[in-house]
């Protein structure tokens, strides 16, 4: 099978956690017989230092070309520590996210057995957590407008802005993700506070009459930031805005151990992008130190769901449970000494082609 994906490696530790993916797809396509074209493009910082956009229009051809995006991470400190910057590399994800139609964020949160320990969180809370958070990509405040600053530059706004029709195509998917599971649909909102939330409960509960085999709950966002920490078991598929998406899945992250295991999909109406949940982590960059296991198990996600290669899939995840069980981590999860970046993906690859 030939497949052609698309490889934005992007800033800080990107490229050397991507590189890892790569490996660990390049020994999937030796095992099983498939050719991958990967094609490398610009995204982020790196793509403003070239060309003065985080998003170039070269980048955004190729991605629609492709049968699936590999992305890395974007980010870097000129930027973070400049607030007046009028490019910066996070334009380019939003524009990505809405060029390409990413409504939708999945955001698998498993805790690993041999890592449980790890947590913050006491292992009996955290020892078979195993939900999904689907978060809106494309509305609320991030893309609202108006939005901007005063002439006398004292006052900013922002305008949070949704619609029942991006309601209800998120809503749908996760509906659909819950009749998979477990039956179970928890939707977050603000609904008390917040006109945008009322419009996202009453159209849910008016979707739920399609879905009367999915057990359906609401809870405000701060009462689900408790019980994620609390009790992460109780929930098995979550969805909710983008905003509160985006602060709560960087919650969820940690009950794993480490905010570098955890993979993502973006998934709409173009082309999927698959991406570990963490940032560009600068202050690793060039070390070879970062764990890669999220890249790689981002690139089992964009094996299930854009390539159809379920197998292929489940072996990566064998491969990533493997190198946890057998102590090759890197140093932000190991108990001995620890693996660098690349051994990690060498031992992955080298498990890959012997199993």
């Amino acid at each position: 099978m030939k497949k052609h994906i698309a490889v934005l490696a992007g800033d800080g530790i990107g490229p050397e956690i991507v590189d890892q993916a790569l490996k660990v797809m390049k020994a999937i396509e030796t095992k099983y017989g498939h050719e991958f074209v990967f094609t490398p493009a610009l995204m982020g910082a790196c793509a403003i230092d070239a060309c003065g956009n985080p998003y170039p229009e070269e980048t955004h051809d190729l991605c629609m070309k492709s049968d699936a995006v590999l992305f890395g991470a974007i980010g870097d400190p000129k930027y973070d520590q400049d607030p007046k910057a009028r490019i910066r590399p996070e334009q380019g994800l939003l524009a990505m996210r809405k060029k390409l139609g990413l409504y939708a964020n999945i955001r698998p949160v498993s805790a690993f057995k041999s890592l449980v320990h790890k947590s913050p969180l006491k292992p009996e809370l955290v020892d078979g957590a195993d939900f999904v958070v689907l978060r809106e990509l494309t509305g609320g405040i991030y893309f609202g407008e108006p939005r901007g600053r005063s002439e006398n530059g004292t006052t900013a706004f922002d305008t949070c802005v949704y619609t029942r029709d991006e309601i209800i195509r998120i809503a749908r998917l996760a509906f659909e993700y819950a009749r998979k599971r477990k039956g179970k649909l928890t939707a977050v909102d603000k609904a008390n506070i917040l006109a945008t939330s009322r419009l996202w409960r009453e159209t849910i509960q008016e979707l739920h009459s399609e879905y009367p085999d999915v057990e359906l709950e609401f809870m405000f966002v701060d009462n689900a930031a408790m019980q994620l920490i609390t009790w992460p078991k109780r929930f098995d598929v979550v969805v909710t805005e983008n905003l509160f998406g985006d602060i709560l899945t960087d919650e969820a992250s940690v009950i794993t151990g480490s905010l570098g295991l955890l993979p993502s999909a973006s998934v709409g109406v173009h082309t999927s992008v698959f991406e570990p949940i963490h940032g560009s982590y600068p202050q690793a960059k060039g070390k070879n130190i970062a764990n890669p296991l999220g890249t790689i198990l981002s690139a089992a996600l964009m094996c299930e769901y854009a390539l159809g290669m379920p197998a292929e899939a489940e072996m990566i995840r064998m491969a990533c449970q493997a190198s946890m069980e057998s102590g090759v981590v890197t140093v932000d999860i190991a108990e001995g000494t620890p693996s660098s970046t690349s051994e990690v993906g060498d031992w992955i690859a080298r498990y890959i082609l012997k199993a």
